[in-house]
């Protein structure tokens, strides 16, 4: 979903280089809203798998 967003963000620029704003907004609001969904999945999913966040990192490793 992000990639698709960032997508028809360019596309949506390039609209408004060739057409101007009024033709490009539909383009950037669907944009806004593949962005909102995106985070709304994500905030779902962790929300219903709470142990994804809570495993144990790997420890750094200090250089002397």
């Amino acid at each position: 979903m992000l990639p698709f967003a960032a997508a028809l963000v360019i596309i949506g620029t390039h609209v408004t280089m060739q057409h101007g704003a009024g033709a490009s907004y539909p383009i950037f609001m669907f944009a806004v809203a593949t962005l909102f969904w995106f985070l709304f999945r994500k905030k779902r999913r962790e929300e219903n798998d709470p142990t994804e966040s809570e495993l144990p990192r790997k420890k750094d490793k200090k250089r002397r």
